[in-house]
C-alpha cells in the first residue's frame, strides 16, 4: 500500500471521530457508539501495522541505496586502474614504444702544444646531443627499432655544437634494425642493421669501443643459465665496416664469452674473454676520410698514407660487483692486445671503480678509471673519442660524478687527465679536458 492512501484513511479516520464528539450525546444509540469505537480499533491497529511496514521498506530502500553506491565506487575504482580500451584501428599503438633524450653540454679543453712549453688557448664550447627512440614489436618473436640522432656522420659522436649563427643542425639515421627471439629459445636474441653494440664492457668502459658506436651488420647474443649462481654470456657477430668499389671490403669479425657468478647478496663477478678480428684493415685508407675530410689515423701506426697493421685483438675482462652499506660498488679491469700489430705498441690496459648510483632525486654516483693504450693496440677510430681528444697512444685518468636532479634528470661532470704521446717528437703532452652535462630522458 503507498503511503499517500495511508493518509487518506488516517485523515478520514480522524474526521469521523471528531464528529462522533460534536453530535449530541443523546442523538447516538448505544450500539452505534460500539460500532464506532470498534471502527475506530481497527482503524488504529490498521495503521499501526501500515507503519510498521513504511518503516520496513524504508529500512530496505536504505540498504539498497548504500549497496548501489558501493557498487559505483568499486566501478569507478576499477575504471581509474584499467585505461580505457583503445578502439581496433589504434590497437598496434599498444605495440610501439617511444623514447628520446636530450643532452646539454659544456666543454672545456686545454691541450699542450708540440715542440713548446706553452698552452693553447684553451677551447670552450657548448653542444648538444639529441635521439629519439621508436621500438615496435610485430609479434612475439620479431621486433623492430629505429632511432634518429644529431652529429655529423661521426660514428663515435652525436655531438652537434652551438655554432654557425644559428644554422641548423643535422639529423641522422643513427639505428635501424630487426630483433628476432624465438620463442623455443627464450634468451637468444638476433639482430640485423645497424644496432646497439652487443658486446659486454665492465664500468661500460670504453678502451675498444667507444659508447656511441652502433656497429651494422648481423649479431646474436644468448645466455646460459648454469644453475642457481651462474650463467653464461655469448655474443658474436659480422660487420661491414668500409664497402670499396675499387678494392676489398674491411669488415669486422667478433666473439665474447663472459661468465657471471652471484657468490651471494649482493656480490657478483664477472669474468670473460673477447676476439674482434678484422679483415682487409692493412693497407686500407684511414677510417674518419669514409665519413670526413681527416687524414688523421688517431694514434694507429701509418706508412704511405695506409694503415701499416692489421688488427687482430684479443681482450680480457673481469668485474667485481658489490655493496658499501646500502651503496653499490663496481672495480672493473680490462686488458687488450693486437695480435698482429708490425709494432711493438699492440697493449693496452684500464682499472676503474664506481661507487653508489644515480636512481631516485637527491641520489648521486662517482667513477673513476685509468688506462694506459699504446699505438696499435685497438682501432683509433672507433673507441673513445673524448679521452685525448680520441684515438690511440695516450694514457691517463678519468674522473665523473652525476647527481639525479629529478625523475629523469640528472647533472653530470667528467674530467680528464690525460697525455698523449702520438706525436712525432716522442714527447707526452698533457692533455685537460672538461665536460658539464645536464640530462634529460623519457
Amino acid at each position: 500500500m503507498k503511503t499517500s492512501e495511508i493518509g487518506k484513511k488516517t485523515i478520514l479516520a480522524v474526521v469521523a471521530v471528531g464528529l462522533l464528539l460534536l453530535l449530541p450525546p443523546a442523538s447516538l444509540r448505544a450500539d452505534e457508539i460500539g460500532d464506532l469505537k470498534e471502527q475506530l480499533k481497527v482503524q488504529q491497529q490498521m495503521l499501526q501495522q501500515l507503519q510498521e511496514r513504511l518503516a520496513q521498506l524504508e529500512a530496505r530502500q536504505e540498504i539498497k541505496e548504500k549497496s548501489l553506491a558501493q557498487k559505483i565506487e568499486e566501478v569507478a575504482q576499477k575504471a581509474e586502474q584499467k585505461p580505457a580500451a583503445l578502439p581496433d584501428s589504434l590497437k598496434w599503438a599498444e605495440k610501439v614504444k617511444i623514447s628520446g633524450d636530450l643532452r646539454y653540454r659544456h666543454e672545456h679543453i686545454d691541450e699542450q702544444e708540440l715542440g713548446s712549453v706553452r698552452w693553447r688557448n684553451g677551447v670552450d664550447r657548448h653542444r648538444i646531443r639529441a635521439r629519439l627512440m621508436l621500438e615496435a614489436l610485430l609479434n612475439d618473436e620479431w621486433g623492430l627499432g629505429f632511432r634518429i640522432a644529431s652529429g655529423s656522420g661521426d660514428p663515435v659522436s652525436t655531438n652537434q655544437d652551438l655554432e654557425d649563427s644559428f644554422s641548423g643542425k643535422e639529423i641522422w639515421l643513427d639505428l635501424a634494425y630487426f630483433d628476432w627471439h624465438p620463442a623455443s629459445m627464450p634468451r637468444l636474441n638476433v639482430y640485423g642493421g645497424k644496432i646497439k653494440n652487443p658486446f659486454y664492457a665492465v664500468g661500460k668502459n670504453q678502451l675498444i669501443w667507444d659508447g656511441d658506436l652502433n656497429p651494422e651488420g648481423i649479431a646474436a647474443t644468448y645466455a646460459v643459465p648454469m644453475g642457481k649462481s651462474d650463467t653464461l654470456h655469448l655474443a658474436g657477430g659480422g660487420f661491414w665496416v668500409d664497402e670499396s668499389s675499387s678494392g676489398v671490403d674491411t669488415s669486422l669479425f667478433g666473439a665474447q664469452a663472459y661468465w657471471k657468478h652471484t657468490i651471494g647478496n649482493p656480490d657478483i663477478v664477472i669474468v670473460g674473454a673477447s676476439y674482434f678480428g678484422y679483415g682487409n684493415i692493412e693497407g686500407a685508407a684511414n677510417l674518419p676520410s669514409t665519413w670526413s675530410s681527416s687524414t688523421s689515423f688517431l694514434g694507429n701506426t701509418a706508412s704511405g698514407g695506409v694503415y701499416a697493421s692489421d688488427f687482430d685483438i684479443v681482450e680480457v675482462f673481469g668485474e667485481y660487483q658489490t655493496k658499501a652499506g646500502s651503496m653499490p660498488v663496481s672495480v672493473f679491469g680490462n686488458w687488450v692486445k693486437n695480435l698482429s700489430a708490425t709494432t711493438s705498441e699492440d697493449t693496452g690496459w684500464l682499472v676503474g671503480a664506481t661507487l653508489n648510483k644515480c636512481t631516485d632525486p637527491g641520489s648521486w654516483e662517482i667513477g673513476y678509471n685509468y688506462r694506459d693504450l699504446e699505438a696499435d693496440a685497438v682501432v683509433g677510430a672507433l673507441n673513445d673519442s673524448d679521452f685525448i681528444g680520441g684515438g690511440t697512444d695516450g694514457k691517463g685518468h678519468v674522473f665523473s660524478a652525476a647527481y639525479q636532479v629529478h625523475k629523469n634528470v640528472q647533472a653530470a661532470l667528467a674530467y680528464f687527465l690525460n697525455q698523449d704521446t702520438a706525436n712525432s717528437q716522442d714527447r707526452e703532452l698533457d692533455y685537460h679536458r672538461l665536460m658539464a652535462d645536464l640530462l634529460f630522458k623519457f
